[in-house]
């Protein structure tokens, strides 16, 4: 028993589990990345009780996974955010929701789509209604960063994507995911249709893990009008808890359209799962174009 617990203070997983391990800490982490950051929201959100979630603040706060900022001066209030080390624990959480979703939800099939009774779909259509927290800025293929909800526009049509081709090579059995053939189809499309979006009011973005040298390379090849922003370290993903999918060791965005109001960040329409590519660029055009006419109503 000695040697076992000297090998686990050498032992990052076992390190890991100790600050990380708890039911309540990591449903707390999931709710402070999908932007429920003050005392009185986690309560809600996960109807813990109050002596509990102190405890596992005051945890989080004391390892530096979280950070309290206040946000009200009579009486004193705090918000709880994550701090570096919080967000480099993202890609854990969708790690985890990803395993989950193939092996304890789903049937065990590497999939990069999904059923339409399924947890992801479920969780996806939950979605509407609801606001994409501030702050999620991510960087372009223009180089810029830019909040995934456009600041200026009447409606913003997010498209997330597994990945293009271009310019690093996709896996060798990319073609037998099924769901994961058509980014390169699906960018050309909005591309071909941005100028009407335009006219609708609406912004474009489409966002992918690859690397934003990556989406350059492929913006410029296909002369993409729009940014294509990275998502590589997942706070997107958790942000919305997306679905994703392991492939080639690295996970990947499910293509799914979000049709988000610019005045509020509220989500009014999600397109998932995807599975006919242009009727649903269609159908995105179509809503953007619902959802704009009603702010100027």
């Amino acid at each position: 028993m000695t040697r076992k617990r000297d090998l686990d203070d050498v032992c990052g997983i076992a390190q890991a589990a100790a600050v990380l391990g708890d039911w309540w800490s990591l449903l707390v982490l999931r709710e402070v990345a999908r932007g429920h950051t003050r005392f009185d929201e986690l309560t809600r959100e996960l109807s813990i009780s109050r002596k509990v979630l102190a405890e596992r603040l005051k945890e989080l706060v004391d390892h530096a996974v979280l950070e309290r900022r206040p946000y009200q001066d009579r009486p004193v209030r705090y918000a709880y955010e994550l701090t570096e080390r919080g967000r480099a624990f993202l890609p854990v959480l969708i790690g985890m929701q990803d395993w989950a979703d193939r092996w304890l939800l789903g049937d065990g099939a590497l999939t990069a789509t999904a059923e339409d009774g399924s947890a992801e779909t479920a969780r996806v259509r939950e979605l509407v209604g609801t606001a994409v927290p501030p702050g999620l800025a991510l960087t372009g293929s223009d180089g810029a960063g830019h909040d995934v909800v456009a600041e200026h526009s009447a409606v913003t049509v997010l498209f997330t994507y597994p990945a293009t081709g271009v310019p690093s090579p996709l896996p060798d059995s990319w073609a037998d995911i099924p769901g994961a053939v058509g980014c390169t189809l699906e960018n050309r499309l909005f591309r071909d249709a941005w100028e009407s979006f335009r006219a609708a009011g609406a912004a474009v973005r489409g966002v992918s893990t690859q690397r934003t040298d990556e989406q350059a390379a492929f913006a410029a090849a296909e002369k993409v009008p729009f940014p294509l922003l990275s998502d590589g370290e997942l706070r997107f993903a958790a942000a919305l808890r997306l679905p994703a999918f392991r492939a080639a060791q690295q996970l990947r965005l499910k293509r799914l359209i979000l049709v988000v109001s610019g005045a509020d960040r509220v989500i009014r329409h999600a397109v998932f799962p995807v599975t006919d590519i242009p009727a649903a660029v269609d159908e995105a055009l179509a809503l953007a174009r619902k959802v704009a006419g009603a702010a100027t109503a």
